[in-house]
């Protein structure tokens, strides 16, 4: 049902993101969205830590 998405499909969503934004907004767009996915990560990685923390002492107490 869902295929690859290839090189000319890739180029027409640039377009018309392009389109949509304009040339100026691209950049800030991009440093947001990067931004977005450093904090993502570092919250994941809190949270595993987090965990990695309580389950020595859930077991402990069973």
């Amino acid at each position: 049902m869902l295929r690859q998405i290839g090189g000319p499909e890739v180029l027409v969503i640039l377009v018309v993101v392009l389109l949509l934004f304009g040339a100026t907004k691209l950049p800030q767009l991009a440093r947001s969205l990067g931004a977005s996915a450093k904090e993502f990560r570092k919250g994941m990685e809190e949270g595993m830590a987090e965990e990695d923390e309580e389950a020595p002492a859930d077991d402990a107490t069973s």
